[in-house]
């Protein structure tokens, strides 16, 4: 399996956490034996040791240079969003998509990406609190305030803080499949799966009340059973709700609409059994909750723009 180099750009007053999420999607290997490889390499936009916003420093031998021969570039948050990054980090960062590094914009690094003049008439997101800021600085971006993370293909934003693991998650996903995102997920104890589209900022989490916490019982029961036909209705009846409040504290609970969750998780279930087994693709479609082999391949062009015998082709590799 080729290596994938990663250039993670630091700065001075980075926040230590957005700066480790990357580090630890991508950079440790010690506890998947078989998982992808990954040059992962911190380089450092200024000179000399880096002051983190904790209050410690932190030291790379690594420059911009790096980024000339980088797959993908990540850009974790950025330190001011009404700064302006250096010319030497924007040329940098426009020279790697140029030469075809995919380039990620965490947090406040979609700001750095929008004065590299990347996200110029395209969708993008950032944190929930700035969202309107850079709509406003930048009113030629589709600025999507209410989602976790957006793919544009070679250009990738995502919200605050822990929606960059999301993200890493995601991308991770796309480059080596369900089973290599699950296994660095459970490593992190997060969930292996958060769809882009879910809201950035969810009223009600699950599991804080008793009513909550049957919520959220219900909720894993309908994981474990995506193969039966769920509707609104025969939802809100197992919840024991009508069907305007379970609708309206499904959105609260998980941050958005029965439908497009319901595909999520139907559809991370079949990526997972393209992946780890040699099922038929029509039977994975049924056991999926897709009903059809025609309706999977549907949703999986829509989706993922691949067919699910390409996307077995693709990331089976070892994991059957």
């Amino acid at each position: 399996m080729p290596t994938v180099k990663i250039a993670i750009v630091a700065f001075n007053y980075i926040s230590p956490f957005q700066l480790s999420v990357p580090c630890l999607v991508f950079g440790e290997n010690r506890l998947d034996i078989d998982r992808p490889h990954f040059a992962v390499k911190v380089c450092a936009a200024e000179e000399g040791e880096l002051q983190t916003n904790a209050g410690f420093s932190i030291q790379t031998h690594c420059t911009l240079k790096e980024l000339a021969d980088a797959d993908i570039v990540i850009v974790p948050s950025w330190r001011d969003a009404n700064e302006i990054p250096a010319e030497e980090l924007l040329s940098a960062i426009r020279d790697a998509f140029s030469s075809g590094a995919i380039i990620v914009g965490l947090c406040l690094g979609a700001f750095v990406l929008a004065a590299a003049g990347l996200l110029s008439g395209r969708p993008a997101t950032t944190h929930w609190l700035l969202t309107d800021e850079l709509a406003k600085r930048y009113p030629d971006i589709d600025v999507r305030p209410d989602v976790l993370y957006v793919d544009d293909g070679q250009i990738i934003t995502s919200a605050g803080v822990a929606a960059g693991i999301d993200c890493c998650l995601h991308l991770l996903r796309r480059l080596h499949g369900a089973e290599a995102a699950s296994r660095v997920a459970r490593r992190m104890v997060v969930p292996p799966h958060r769809q882009g589209g879910q809201a950035q900022y969810i009223e009600t989490p699950v599991g804080k009340s008793a009513g909550e916490d049957s919520f959220s019982r219900n909720l894993e029961w309908v994981r474990r059973h995506l193969e039966l036909p769920h509707t609104i209705d025969t939802l809100a009846a197992r919840f024991f709700m009508s069907r305007r409040t379970f609708t309206r504290r499904f959105r609260e609970a998980t941050g958005t609409t029965v439908g497009a969750w319901l595909l999520g998780q139907r559809l991370a279930m079949a990526q997972r059994l393209l992946e780890t087994s040699a099922k038929p693709i029509g039977l994975v479609a049924q056991e999926a909750g897709f009903g059809s082999e025609v309706s999977l391949r549907l949703h999986f062009s829509k989706e993922l723009q691949t067919s699910p015998a390409r996307y077995r082709r693709e990331f089976r590799g070892n994991n059957a």
